[in-house]
């Protein structure tokens, strides 16, 4: 009797355990799951689904607050071992695998940038901007960006300039998740007109989201769109209009979301599904199931569901994850993506820079379609620090 109430006690702990464990993980669910539950899988295409793989990366050399040597070896490890791996794969377009640099303007420093314009002059990649920032104000922040942009343009040969308008083109990726001011305390940025000061200051599209289980995460999901700013409010890109084939511009910003939902081929303890939220790391790496999932999720611009985007993320510089991101974990992941999905029959992958993602979304919003590799800089030119393939 007494062991059987142990074991039934020892069950109720496990499961308590399990219920807890979840609730963490799932905080703030209710922003986001119900518009989940709601969006209607894409209708299978007819012909073969393009996949456009897009790697973006929140690169801080500096995190942790570490001194100069440390931040050195984290800068002189990717661009040793990230050539190497990727070096070993290619997409149908003949191109290696794309990371793109989303590099913190707080944490600039020539050296880096030196490095990691070199890898990606080599064919590995582009730089975007990323940025921390705390109780600002527009004016200070238009001169934050605005300076970076030249900076980056003049001395390392990143960004590329809008044909239309010839000022700098840059992707962009918020600090601590709070783009538009949408953490619920108000910190880590302190400005509600941001989305319109981007748009001013030449950015292209946002890739932050998703951001989920932070509250900065958007009712809107796995979608990419325009959103339209309310200076008065903060997340205005809490929702916004779909990008689609032959439609127009809209808004302020476009905002480009990687896959979000409840994974129930993976799941914790066998029975409770992970929440998938696009993060690739050592405590999440990037395994055939979940690749299976973001392809499976389907975001594209409506009306050209043959054309699918798959957005991951990272903090690349993080000591406890590099094994992940540049070893083995990514190694397979990028050979399980080559192998299942470039066949040339169902599946044709593409290895895309953030740019390259813009470009070929406005590329099916002018209604073009076949093969997606030829639009990769249908809008956008490539900056000078990447390689032509």
């Amino acid at each position: 009797m007494i062991t059987w109430m142990l074991a039934v006690a020892g069950i109720g702990m496990l499961l308590a355990l399990v219920v807890l464990a979840w609730a963490v993980r799932a905080r703030h669910m209710h922003i986001w799951l119900g518009s989940y539950l709601r969006r209607r899988q894409p209708k299978p295409a007819s012909g073969p689904v393009h996949v456009m793989f897009c790697f973006v990366d929140h690169f801080e050399p500096a995190w942790g607050k570490v001194d100069l040597p440390t931040q050195r070896a984290r800068v002189d490890r990717w661009c040793v071992d990230y050539r190497k791996m990727a070096s070993a794969h290619r997409d149908a377009d003949g191109r290696a695998p794309q990371h793109s640099f989303f590099y913190p303007e707080e944490e600039y420093l020539e050296e880096h940038l030196d490095k990691i314009a070199s890898l990606c002059a080599d064919g590995f990649g582009e730089i975007e901007i990323h940025l921390h920032h705390d109780d600002d104000t527009p004016e200070n922040f238009r001169k934050t960006i605005g300076g970076f942009n030249r900076l980056l343009h003049e001395r390392h040969g990143a960004l590329s300039r809008d044909p239309d308008t010839g000022e700098l083109a840059f992707g962009f990726i918020h600090g601590n998740w709070s783009l538009d001011n949408s953490r619920g305390d108000g910190r880590w940025c302190g400005i509600n007109n941001e989305l319109i000061l981007l748009r001013e200051l030449g950015c292209y599209a946002d890739f932050t989201l998703p951001s989920a289980p932070s509250d900065t995460q958007t009712a809107m999901v796995n979608a990419i769109y325009y959103a339209t700013d309310d200076p008065h409010r903060p997340k205005s890109h809490n929702t916004g209009e779909p990008v689609r084939v032959g439609g127009t511009p809209s808004g302020d910003l476009m905002i480009v979301q990687g896959p979000l939902g409840l994974n129930w081929r993976d799941r914790r303890f066998g029975v409770i599904p992970r929440i998938e939220n696009s993060d690739v790391r050592r405590a999440c790496p990037p395994t055939r199931e979940r690749i299976d999932h973001w392809v499976r999720t389907g975001i594209h611009v409506e009306g050209r569901p043959e054309w699918v985007f798959v957005k991951v993320h990272t903090h690349g510089t993080q000591e406890r994850d590099m094994d992940t991101l540049l070893g083995t974990p990514a190694d397979a992941m990028h050979s399980y993506l080559e192998s299942a999905y470039n066949d040339g029959q169902r599946h044709v992958l593409h290895y895309v820079t953030a740019r390259e993602v813009y470009n070929i979304i406005k590329a099916a919003e002018a209604g073009k379609s076949g093969d997606p590799n030829a639009y990769r800089d249908f809008r956008l030119p490539r900056p000078k620090s990447s390689a032509a393939v």
